[in-house]
């Protein structure tokens, strides 16, 4: 079967992948489609340390094709969304509904892959660059059949990230005013979730102009091209600042926007030895830095409302969907997002 394959050195796209059956708690799907996030790239750039060769893809949707003993909660042919969180479901941090956090899944990939005999890594427990992946069960999320898969692949990552990191991480509430630093596909789906917690304002900073339309529909009041006006908009600063380019300083200038007890948010991945600074002295006016993984979610629970979201005109999945891609054509979806060409690029099977 077809696949993206990183080597540790190139990517290709091989038509000699194969993958096992599901065993016990396991699903075997079908992709559709898989969502091209920058976090793949990060993998081929080395700014996320991941063992080779890997198969590539962590925000994919599509048909379930077999499942392993104990599995009920899907059969094959239901339609599914999948996550990255290969949760245990047993662990205190599970138990708490913390399953971004279980250490029982974070940093141990699988090798369910082979090609000419050689096991190959599975990228963010998913892998789903290719036209057949096994995932645990608890990864993937049953979704009503008349959501297109190619939108509903945005949900595993994007849009868990994106949305979650508004509504479970910093819990924006109804009136509160936002920024949100960078408006690639994790910056519009920020936006969204501002939007559907009804917040107040919502400052879209991006340095490219083209994309203040789209930010705009996604749930920004303004757009700015850099950070240096947020103060004419907000002039005590804003009550969330959501850095979504990974950038360490904008890190800064992220701590430096907040109001009295305000809020920075970092969901940009930067390099794993980079470092911000800022001044902790402001910190004591009760404000907080805050990671996020994953949009702190759950996604058996967190997919389903975002399914029904969508079914009700509340949260957009189509309009994140800027091209598709037959999967041959990696490269060129690859350099549209590195160029910032595509809100997201969407490889098709």
């Amino acid at each position: 079967m077809r696949g993206v394959v990183f080597d540790g050195t190139r990517v290709q796209v091989v038509d000699d992948l194969e993958v096992r059956d599901p065993g016990p708690g396991e699903v075997q799907v079908e992709i559709a489609a898989a969502g091209l996030c920058h976090s793949d790239l990060s993998v081929i750039d080395g700014t996320i340390p991941f063992p080779a060769p890997v198969v590539l893809g962590h925000e994919g949707a599509g048909v379930v094709a077999a499942v392993g003993p104990g599995v009920g909660h899907v059969a094959p042919g239901d339609h599914v969304a999948l996550s990255t969180l290969a949760n245990c479901g047993a662990c205190a941090d599970c138990d708490r509904g913390r399953p971004t956090m279980c250490r029982k899944a974070i940093g141990m990939p699988r090798q369910p892959f082979s090609r000419a005999g050689r096991p190959l890594h599975q990228f963010a427990s998913n892998s789903a660059f290719a036209e057949r992946t096994v995932v645990k069960a608890v990864q993937a999320v049953k979704i009503p059949d008349d959501i297109p898969l190619t939108s509903a692949a945005l949900i595993g990552c994007g849009v868990l990230t994106g949305v979650g990191a508004v509504l479970n991480r910093a819990k924006v509430d109804r009136g509160d005013t936002v920024v949100v630093i960078g408006t690639g596909g994790i910056g519009l789906n920020v936006l969204q979730g501002a939007r559907i917690a009804a917040a107040s304002t919502v400052v879209a900073v991006d340095t490219n102009p083209a994309k203040e339309e789209t930010a705009r529909r996604f749930g920004a009041t303004h757009f700015l091209p850099s950070t240096k006006a947020v103060r004419e908009i907000l002039p005590t600063g804003a009550d969330h600042v959501f850095e979504c380019v990974g950038h360490t300083g904008l890190v800064r200038e992220a701590v430096g926007l907040l109001d009295r007890h305000g809020q920075a948010i970092l969901l940009g991945m930067t390099a794993p030895t980079a470092e911000a600074s800022f001044a902790p002295a402001a910190m004591f006016l009760d404000k907080s830095i805050l990671g996020c993984r994953y949009g702190s979610s759950r996604p058996q629970r967190d997919i389903a409302l975002y399914a029904d979201l969508y079914r009700d005109g509340r949260l957009l999945l189509d309009e994140l969907v800027t091209e598709t891609y037959p999967v041959e054509d990696f490269a060129k979806a690859a350099d549209d997002a590195h160029q910032g060409r595509v809100a997201r690029g969407v490889l098709v099977f």
